[in-house]
């Protein structure tokens, strides 16, 4: 008898030992994946195009962002760029409150002029507060009213957990977002991609041919040390502790990784840097299209063109484990209905998705490639007129 229970005890014991073999890689592989990033407040790794969340770590806690803040702020300086708001060589004038700044500044002084692409410079790389200011003055009458516009682009992006008191990132109360608002805008601002000019710049000068000239040196030194990588912005408050929004990019594929709360800046670069590493070993993008791609044609109504060409908005690829391939995958696009003039430049008029086993695993809108204005009463006429006056 108790020859038997030992073998039935052994037997079990085996059968535990195969069960165990067949789970542990994917065991051990979560484990290291919940092991990613330790000694900061939050962190999350995504890959850009996609969206598709890599790795998080308290990502909806809500915490003063610092500096950071200037990626919303860049966000919609590039949007008016692009949008023909404002022009890159345009100078734009400091007021006395814009150089008033404190903290981390490009020592703007009143009254002083500098081009569009300058004050991105000074932002970008140097994180001045001052330039960010005086382009939110320039682009919205005032800090106030550029923040309102920070809070409802927020809100359109559908961030929760997100509240800009200022342009800058200075500590004040009720200032905050989380690690996946910051991704997500991030996200944003990386389809114009114009910005990793500036922001993957790693020196720099200003007022180069004048006395006060101006030496920059980026505050992301990533930007040097780890390559691919080109943005995106650092913040530092004695509050926030050390934070930094990463985004690198390799073979293709761009990934974006935000930290939060790091005790010191070595520290930090030190999480991003392994978050950067796990996502190019283990992940790969495959292109399907680059922005502004021509994706069809849309009736407009009541416009001065009688067709809206829809473009793509942001890059689109589609996300892998490294080594697998893309299989079974369903391209779906989905065009608005009942479109009518006018149309701004930019504006969403339909969809494209790809579709996997009938769930959908990228969805990115199609916009209007060009303004189109209501068309004058007597385009309509002619219009009206030529329907009757056709001939076969």
């Amino acid at each position: 008898m108790e020859g038997h229970e030992m073998k039935r005890i052994a037997t079990i014991f085996l059968s535990m030992l195969l069960f165990a073999s067949v789970l542990a890689p994917s065991t051990l592989a979560a484990e290291k994946s919940s092991e990613l990033v330790d000694n900061v407040k939050s962190a999350i790794l995504i890959d850009r195009d996609t969206g598709t969340v890599l790795y998080e770590k308290n990502s909806n806690e809500e915490l003063p962002p610092a500096s950071m803040t200037k990626i919303m702020t860049m966000l919609l300086i590039m949007e008016a760029l692009d949008q023909g708001k404002l022009k890159i060589d345009e100078k734009i004038r400091t007021s006395e409150h814009a150089a008033s700044m404190g903290g981390s500044q490009i020592f703007l002084e009143p009254g002083e002029e500098m081009t569009t692409e300058e004050m991105l410079k000074g932002i970008a790389i140097g994180s001045g507060n001052d330039a960010a200011v005086a382009v939110a003055e320039r682009l919205a009458g005032s800090e106030e009213a550029f923040v309102e516009m920070m809070n409802k682009k927020a809100t359109s992006l559908g961030l929760k957990n997100t509240a800009f008191k200022n342009v800058t990132g200075l500590p004040v109360d009720d200032h905050f977002s989380t690690a996946h608002d910051m991704a997500i805008m991030a996200k944003e601002l990386l389809k114009y991609e114009d910005i990793t000019k500036f922001t993957g710049t790693y020196e720099a000068y200003l007022r180069e041919n004048s006395d006060k000239k101006f030496w920059l040196v980026n505050t992301n030194r990533l930007v040097k040390f780890y390559p691919g990588v080109d943005g995106l912005k650092t913040g530092f408050t004695k509050e926030a502790k050390y934070c930094l929004t990463a985004t690198a990019e390799k073979n293709g594929m761009r990934v974006i990784a935000v930290v939060f709360g790091a005790p010191t800046s070595k520290e930090r670069n030190a999480q991003v840097t392994k978050m950067l590493d796990y996502a190019f070993s283990q992940y790969e993008t495959h292109p399907v299209y680059k922005r502004n791609e021509m994706i069809g044609k849309i009736k407009v109504s009541k416009g001065e063109q009688k067709q809206a060409a829809a473009v793509t908005s942001e890059p689109i690829s589609l996300l892998t484990k490294k080594g697998e391939k893309v299989d079974d995958v369903e391209k779906k696009i989905t065009m608005s209905k009942n479109l009518k003039a006018p149309i701004l430049k930019g504006q969403e008029i339909g969809k494209v998705q790809f579709i996997k086993d009938g769930k959908v695993i990228v969805e990115s809108p199609l916009v209007s490639q060009t303004e189109i204005k209501e068309a004058g009463w007597w385009t309509l006429f002619k219009r009206t007129a030529g329907m009757f006056t056709k001939t076969e």
